[in-house]
């Protein structure tokens, strides 16, 4: 199983699962295709845009934990 840290990127994510991306976007990371999202980390994403990395990274973990 595969485990997402704070440290990851969006688009490593993505790798991982496309199935994330609807968990991205319900906590209001839209910008998916950016180039952000290859050259940010989650934390720092979730630093810019005012969400609780912990609470994204613990959704995304549950979400992959189920596959």
């Amino acid at each position: 199983m595969a485990q997402v840290s704070k440290d990851m990127t969006i688009a490593q994510v993505l790798e991982i699962d496309r199935g994330t991306a609807p968990i991205f976007m319900e906590f209001g990371l839209h910008c998916l295709g950016c180039p952000a999202a290859t050259g940010e980390s989650i934390v720092e994403a979730a630093a810019v845009h005012g969400i609780d990395a912990d609470a994204l990274v613990e959704a995304l973990n549950d979400y992959l934990k189920d596959k």
